[in-house]
């Protein structure tokens, strides 16, 4: 298999979760605008809003190869400011079991290491490029 093919899966595979996930936010942002309010920040449901088309313009741009550099930076530095923001404290839900606060603490654990791997991932891709199979590619000619 060439490097320009596995660049392509490589892409398609770093793509989809933020196309998924952007299209969620996009659909029914409350779940998020709850993070987001959670983490004290103001004007929740329009801020989920804005992350949800970030995620899926950004994450098109990946899966199609456009802007590939810049797409890549800014999902990284996302990937840092939302791990280090959302998954990187201590969850205590009132009223809540201490093994279930247990299993959600360890689940945030692994959601900030999947942040952070992330965007060792988009870094790799901005500075690699897109590969052949791509909108990059066809208008560089």
């Amino acid at each position: 298999m060439t490097n320009n093919i596995l660049i392509l899966i490589a892409r398609i595979l770093l793509s989809f979760m933020f196309i998924m996930a952007g299209f969620g936010k996009l659909m029914d942002p409350g779940q998020t605008a709850g993070m987001i309010a959670g983490a004290g920040m103001p004007a929740a449901t329009a801020l989920a809003y804005l992350a949800g088309l970030f995620e899926l313009v950004a994450g098109l741009a990946v899966l199609v190869g456009f802007q590939t550099k810049i797409a890549g930076f800014a999902l990284a530095v996302f990937c840092v400011f939302t791990g280090a923001v959302f998954h990187s404290g201590t969850i205590a839900v009132p009223g809540w079991p201490e093994a279930a606060l247990g299993w959600l603490n360890a689940l945030n654990s692994i959601m900030l290491m999947k942040n952070i791997t992330l965007a060792g991932g988009y870094i790799l891709l901005a500075v690699a490029g897109p590969g052949a199979y791509s909108v990059d590619a066809r208008r560089a000619g």
